[in-house]
């Protein structure tokens, strides 16, 4: 099998933990406020888990993107502790409460500047909004075939092999690669990080390439 090459997007949210004391309304402006910690998206972190997991069998470089307004270092380093090469952070004032398909069309615009790729993963939906748009959108955006619901993920001569949840078990897709796959919880939680290895990327250093814009774009590599 050669080297895969692998994007996953993941998306930074209020803890869906979070007791209901953390949550209020501001009537004003008709907004849901969420006063709780910041995490990773569960389904994009299985996602991340499949994309290490698929890295570990062929090898190959696994990239992890992330876009919004105001993105947490500490937070989205996980990925690289858990196993991730590469962190790609997207931010700009403008990233706040976007809709899907503007979300989508920031993250095809970040993949196709970041080059050549095998595989695209996301999670089945968001943590917060449970929308499930995101990730089918963008396959389209980028022209690729598109599995959603995925619970196993094999790659295979030049093809992925993808176990799809369906409401009576699964059924078994293959497609071309380059792919789109959205990914469900069934794939397993991501890996126990030792808090060791979770300080050892909280002192990596954040590349900056290019010249300053308006928009940040920030790229942090893993040390290991």
């Amino acid at each position: 099998m050669s080297e895969l090459n692998i994007i996953v997007c993941v998306k930074q949210i209020p803890d869906p933990e979070a007791p209901l004391s953390d949550v209020s309304i501001d009537a004003d402006n008709m907004e849901v406020i969420v006063d709780a910690p910041q995490v990773i998206s569960p389904f994009d972190e299985n996602a991340l888990e499949a994309a290490i997991q698929l890295s570990e069998e062929s090898g190959g470089k696994v990239t992890v993107l992330s876009m919004g307004k105001k993105l947490s270092d500490s937070v989205l380093r996980k990925a690289l502790a858990a196993g991730a090469d590469e962190l790609i952070l997207l931010e700009d004032n403008g990233f706040d409460k976007l809709d899907s398909h503007s979300t989508a069309a920031v993250l095809a615009a970040a993949i196709k500047k970041i080059g050549s790729y095998d595989l695209v993963l996301t999670g089945r939906q968001a943590g917060d909004w449970d929308s499930g748009q995101v990730g089918l959108i963008l396959g389209e955006m980028l022209e690729l075939p598109c599995i959603s619901l995925a619970r196993e993920i094999k790659v295979e001569d030049g093809s992925v092999i993808v176990k799809k949840t369906v409401p009576a078990g699964y059924e078994r897709v293959k497609a071309a690669l380059p792919a789109l796959i959205t990914v469900s919880n069934e794939v397993g939680e991501l890996r126990y990080i030792s808090r060791t290895r979770m300080l050892k990327m909280m002192r990596g250093g954040i590349f900056h390439p290019g010249p300053p814009r308006r928009s940040a774009f920030r790229r942090m590599r893993s040390k290991s």
